[in-house]
């Protein structure tokens, strides 16, 4: 049985299964930090939180000023929580004496950089207390090239001399910091005149310094926290921006010179753009909301009540994880992040009434992920696609309903199935917590339910959930738990942490888009696509899909998602398809790069947790959300699966889907209503397909291959060969 917390219940409910907050697992290259160092950090990941909190509704901020210390704020806090190496929790501490070239590469380091951030200093000193309008001539004629080997210098050290204690900071982290800082103090003093030079020829040697430097920090994070696979997507993409001169096809444009690109790169047209103007306000308030259900408890309570009411069923882990990793997915920003936090529950569970690992991995993957598609907040990804689109937040949400229910569907039925092929039981009832008893505290669901009835009740996002993290705080006066000012500070704490990560992929997806929309290569990309599809549509929805997987490979779903709607979205539309369903296309395709071999993020996360074989559960996590493969090629031939109709065409599309999502599952795990060999499972599986689409014909063939499989296997198919579970 696995940690046992009575956190949310109240004395006689048996069992309760969730973790305690304080566990939560730490990623390799995370430092433990220790005393003073460790309140030092929490103090300024409480005030990076307040700072956001603040301004998003009391004291607004110019749009470019809140953005820039969001970015530069979100790098300072990643080097000094997130070392370059990754380490093994158990290494043990080595200490040795530093190598000669270190010492050189810290002359370096700390002398470049403390000239660049001294000027800085110097400038705006000078503004505030002697009231100069600008700084001496060789203040910023002379900081850019310091501070630029400063911080290559610094970056080296922490590749080449990392510090094998994780209980303190690397002094090159310290240093690329304070360039951080720096960056930001130059672009804030001159971000008037920025404006109207960045990108072009007027653009000083200074702008171009600190927007390089600002480029290197931003792709060094990325990497500590997100891998290399995003550094990699956009250290090709810069260098396409100076090659372009020299490729062939639609591929080929004029090039840009260093500064032209950099100080272009640094606006609000590539790093400042869309991805961070979300991930500054949508995604770090619904982080925050996420950390209150965290730090209060609220959040166990949903995975609570998920056992008490699925735990019994047959293989009754795998049905609580469907629900509690998709509600908490929901609002997780991260499906592999989502994996780590409620796999470490659920999968044990699994395992236990008889999954194997690999599909308890692939279950809780598959879930997770799916939480990046379930309205309301769909993993911020709702956020994102009103502000690139300019299409209501509200549209988007009730757009989202039916294909949300019919992925969380099929992953369910695929389960079930498993479970009855299989013959698996659920947990007993002594394992579980009591119904009865959770049912009585059924108000903790008041924030979820004041989240949902503000949002469409017309409120402002930001203030609904902001009302929404009061409501969690509030709730939790009622439980054991009170939010005083240690937990709310733990909830603030742990928003940062959590944050740290989108931040930082927000803004490395924010250089491809900034190339994207400097080159043009997406609007040659989109008549490519046109091209395509004048031979054959779906074959052009089918390279569509490909881009969007593979650009999301390997990526968080918010990044993967922004990239794939500058490259693919514009082509799908100039096919004559509608917005909404285009962006809608390329989101369900890059949310399922994190379950889609041979690189899925999510995927990997759970095997690393069951001990499964990371590519094995890769293809079986492809198979259980196999449904996400297939809708969105339906949105293209009926809208009306997209609430886009008449409530007649809506529902009947959304029961024969409904039918086709199960037969679907059916066909995948080879059980109907009996053991099915491989030419049944075709013949079903062309079943599926005709009834998720949704024509009158489709629908009338599906349905006759679903009847006459089911008379077919009543009919010879013998009673004792059908597997029971307990329900």
């Amino acid at each position: 049985m696995t940690h046992v917390d009575t956190a949310t219940a109240p004395q006689g409910t048996g069992p309760i299964l969730a973790r305690n907050v304080d566990e939560e697992p730490v990623a390799s290259n995370q430092r433990l930090h220790t005393g003073w160092l460790n309140k030092a950090i929490i103090v300024l990941c409480i005030a990076y939180t307040t700072f956001h909190i603040g301004v998003m509704n009391l004291y607004p901020l110019e749009t470019w000023t809140y953005r820039l210390i969001h970015v530069c704020g979100g790098l300072f806090l990643g080097f000094l929580i997130y070392s370059a190496a990754q380490l093994p929790h158990d290494e043990e501490v080595k200490v040795s004496r530093r190598h000669p070239l270190e010492w050189l590469l810290m002359a370096a380091g700390i002398g470049g950089i403390g000239y660049g951030f001294a000027m800085v200093t110097y400038a705006w000193a000078g503004h505030w207390l002697a009231g100069l309008a600008r700084p001496p001539a060789f203040v910023f004629t002379t900081f850019g090239i310091p501070l630029a080997v400063g911080s290559v210098a610094a970056l080296f050290a922490t590749w080449f001399f990392p510090d094998r204690n994780r209980s303190r900071i690397h002094w090159a982290d310290y240093a690329l910091g304070v360039a951080a800082i720096a960056v930001l103090g130059y672009i804030l003093f001159n971000v008037g005149p920025l404006r109207l030079r960045a990108g072009t020829a007027l653009a000083q040697p200074a702008d171009f310094f600190a927007a390089l430097v600002g480029v290197f920090l931003i792709l060094e994070v990325t990497r500590r926290v997100a891998g290399l696979a995003l550094v990699v997507i956009a250290s090709i993409f810069i260098l396409y921006a100076f090659t372009g001169p020299y490729l062939p096809g639609f591929l080929a444009h004029r090039g840009y010179d260093a500064p032209r690109f950099f100080t272009y790169i640094f606006t609000d047209q590539g790093i400042l753009s869309d991805p961070v103007a979300v991930s500054s306000t949508y995604i770090i308030l619904f982080i925050t909301f996420a950390a209150f259900l965290q730090a209060s408890k609220v959040g166990d309570y949903f995975v609570n009540f998920a056992f008490a009411a699925a735990g019994r069923a047959r293989g009754g882990p795998a049905k609580v994880a469907v629900f509690a990793s998709g509600l908490m997915g929901m609002i997780n920003g991260t499906s592999a992040g989502n994996v780590v936090s409620t796999g470490s529950l659920t999968i044990p569970l699994m395992k236990k009434v008889g999954y194997p690992a690999k599909t308890a991995a692939a279950v809780e993957a598959a879930a997770s992920s799916g939480g990046q598609i379930m309205p309301p907040i769909m993993g911020a990804g709702a956020f994102i696609m009103a502000e690139v689109t300019g299409i209501p937040y509200t549209d988007i949400v009730i757009a989202a309903i039916i294909p949300s229910v019919l992925y969380f569907a099929s992953v369910y039925f695929m389960v079930d199935l498993q479970a009855t092929k299989l013959g698996m039981k659920g947990l007993s009832k002594e394992e579980l917590p009591i119904f009865k008893e959770l049912l009585k505290q059924v108000y903790l669901f008041i924030p979820i339910i004041i989240l949902i009835y503000t949002l469409f009740a017309g409120y402002s996002v930001i203030r609904a959930g902001t009302v929404s993290m009061a409501a969690a705080a509030m709730v939790s006066w009622l439980t054991p738990h009170r939010m005083g000012p240690r937990l709310f500070a733990r909830a603030l704490d742990l928003a940062a942490r959590m944050s740290i990560q989108l931040v930082a992929v927000c803004a490395c997806a924010g250089i491809i888009v900034g190339v994207i929309a400097l080159t043009g290569v997406g609007a040659r990309f989109s008549s490519l696509l046109l091209g395509i599809a004048e031979q054959n549509q779906l074959l052009a929805l089918f390279f569509a899909m490909c881009i969007a997987i593979v650009l999301g490979m390997g990526m968080p779903t918010t990044a993967a998602y922004a990239v794939a709607a500058a490259v693919v979205a514009p082509g799908l539309v100039n096919l004559g398809i509608p917005v909404l369903t285009a962006h809608f296309f390329v989101f369900y395709f890059a949310v399922m790069s994190a379950i889609t071999p041979p690189v899925a993020l999510a995927a990997y996360a759970g095997a690393a947790l069951s001990g499964s074989d990371p590519m094995k559960t890769s293809v079986e996590s492809f198979k259980i959300g196999l449904a996400a493969f297939v809708v969105p090629f339906m949105f293209f031939y009926s809208q009306a699966l997209l609430m886009q109709g008449t409530w007649m065409e809506i529902l009947h599309v959304f029961v024969t889907a409904s039918v086709g999502i199960y037969m679907l599952a059916a066909a995948v795990q080879g059980w109907y209503f009996g053991r099915m060999g491989a030419a049944l499972r075709v013949v079903l599986l062309f079943g599926a397909l005709g009834m998720i689409q949704g024509g009158l014909i489709s629908d009338a063939i599906g349905l006759v291959i679903g009847l006459a499989l089911f008379a077919y296997q009543k009919r010879l198919v013998t009673p004792s060969v059908i597997a029971r579970g307990s329900d």
